[in-house]
C-alpha cells in the first residue's frame, strides 16, 4: 500500500488547484484529448470519457480567490458559487477546456450557460437539462437526445466517434469508482474515526478532476488503509450534512463541524460521484439508453432535482437510519433556493420521525466560524447528554 499521508496530500493538490494543472497536463499529451468542465451536481462522465475527453469539475473558487470581476454579474442575493466561476473564466483559469457542460440545478446556473455564451468561453456550451417525465419513451428518449448532443458537440472537436463498446468500458470504470465509495463510505459509517471527513472530502473532489482509472487506484489504495484496525474512536455523535450538493462550503466549516463533536457519516457535498444507488447496466447494445435508464430508476435524491414516486424527506430519513446517525445538519448556501424551498418539507419529515437535527448557511468563502461551531457543539453535547440520560 501507498503512503496514505502522500496520497492524501496529492488529493488535497487536485481538489483544489484552481489552474486545473493535472487536465491541461493530460490534455496536451495527446492531440485527440478534450477537456470539458461541468459544474455540480450530476453528470454522465461516461460519455466524455468514451469520447478521449476529460470531465473536470467546476466548483468555483472557494476561499482560494478573491471575487472582483464575478461580483459585476450576479446580484447581491444570488448565491456566492457562480461569481467564482466567472472570476475563473475571466482569469483565464478555463482557457484549456474545451467545452463546459451546466447541469440543470436552478435558475442561477442556467444563467451562468448564457453568460458563458455571451462571453464566448469554450468551443461550445450546453446546458443539461434532465428529464421530468419517467417514462422511457418519453423522459428517456428526451435524456438520449440529450446526451448525443453533447457527444456530437466533442466529435467536432477531435473527430472521435463513441462505440457501445467504448461506452460499455466507460460505464464498466465508473461502475467500479462508485463502488468503492460505496464501500469506503460504509466503512466510515463504522469506523469514522479511520479517516477524517476532511480528508475523504479531498478524496472524492480530487475525482472530479482526475481521470476515472487513476481515481480508482486511489480510492483502492484508500480502501486499504481503511481496512487496517487504526485510530481510537472519540465521543463524537454522527452526522448527515444535507443541502451542500451545489456550492461547496470552505474546508475551514468541515474541519469546525469535525471539531464540535461531530462524525460525519454522509452527506450531498459531491452527490454527482455517488450518484446511482446500483450499477449502470455495461454490457448493453445501447449503452446510452442504459445511462438513460440508470438516470431515471437508480438516481438519489437532491433538492436540485424532479423526484417522482417517494418524497425526498421519505428518502432523507432512510438515509439517516442507515447511516445509524444521531442526528442531521441542514447546512445550505446563502440564497440556495432549492436546498431553502426543501428545508421545511425537510424538517417536517425529520420530526414526524423524531430525528433531531440544526440548521445553518454558509457561502463558500465564508471565514467566521465561531457561531457555527457554538451551534454544531451545542448539538453534538445535548444529543450525548440525553442519551445518556435515556440510558441510565
Amino acid at each position: 500500500m501507498k503512503n496514505i499521508d502522500q496520497i492524501l496530500e496529492h488529493c488535497k493538490e487536485l481538489a483544489f488547484d484552481l489552474e486545473f494543472s493535472y487536465a491541461k497536463n493530460w490534455k496536451s499529451a495527446q492531440t485527440d484529448r478534450v477537456l470539458i468542465g461541468y459544474m455540480p451536481i450530476y453528470f454522465p462522465r461516461e460519455i466524455t470519457h468514451a469520447a478521449n475527453a476529460l470531465a473536470v469539475g467546476i466548483l468555483g473558487t472557494g476561499d482560494r480567490k478573491q471575487i472582483i470581476k464575478g461580483d459585476a454579474f450576479y446580484q447581491s442575493y444570488i448565491c456566492h458559487i457562480p461569481r467564482g466561476i466567472i472570476e475563473l473564466a475571466l482569469d483565464g483559469n478555463l482557457d484549456e477546456i474545451d467545452g463546459f457542460i451546466f447541469p440543470s440545478i436552478c435558475d442561477v446556473i442556467r444563467n451562468l450557460s448564457g453568460t458563458f455564451q455571451i462571453l464566448k468561453k469554450g468551443k461550445f456550451v450546453k446546458y443539461l437539462d434532465y428529464p421530468q417525465n419517467f417514462l422511457s419513451h418519453i423522459g428517456g428518449k428526451f435524456y438520449k437526445t440529450e446526451l448525443l448532443h453533447i457527444l456530437h458537440e466533442i466529435q467536432k472537436i477531435n473527430n472521435i466517434e463513441v462505440t457501445p463498446e467504448k461506452l460499455n468500458n466507460s460505464i464498466k470504470l465508473y461502475n467500479i469508482n462508485q463502488r468503492l465509495l460505496k464501500e469506503i463510505y460504509n466503512i466510515r459509517q463504522e469506523y469514522p474515526w479511520r479517516i477524517s471527513f476532511e480528508n475523504l472530502y479531498y478524496v472524492v473532489r480530487a475525482g472530479m478532476v482526475i481521470t476515472v482509472e487513476e481515481h480508482n487506484k486511489i480510492l483502492e489504495d484508500v480502501l486499504e488503509f481503511l481496512n487496517i484496525n487504526n485510530g481510537e474512536p472519540m465521543d463524537k455523535i454522527k452526522v448527515v450534512i444535507s443541502g451542500a450538493f451545489c456550492e461547496q462550503p470552505p474546508i475551514g466549516l468541515i474541519k469546525t463541524i469535525e471539531l464540535a463533536g461531530c462524525y460525519i457519516v454522509d452527506d450531498d457535498l459531491l452527490l454527482g460521484s455517488r450518484w446511482m444507488k446500483g450499477d449502470v447496466a455495461d454490457n448493453t447494445d445501447d449503452p446510452l439508453n442504459a445511462l438513460s435508464e440508470a438516470y431515471m430508476n437508480l438516481s438519489t435524491f437532491s433538492s436540485s432535482v424532479y423526484s417522482v414516486g417517494k418524497p425526498k424527506g421519505e428518502q432523507l430519513v432512510q438515509l439517516i437510519k442507515e447511516r445509524n446517525a444521531d442526528g442531521i445538519i441542514f447546512a445550505a448556501p446563502s440564497f440556495c433556493d432549492p436546498a431553502l424551498l426543501d428545508l421545511p418539507v425537510m424538517q417536517k419529515a425529520c420530526d414526524d420521525a423524531n430525528i433531531r437535527y440544526i440548521s445553518f448557511q454558509y457561502n463558500e468563502n465564508t471565514g467566521q466560524y465561531k457561531v457555527i461551531k457554538e451551534q454544531v457543539g451545542a448539538f453534538s453535547d445535548s444529543i450525548k447528554l440525553w442519551e445518556d440520560t435515556v440510558s441510565s
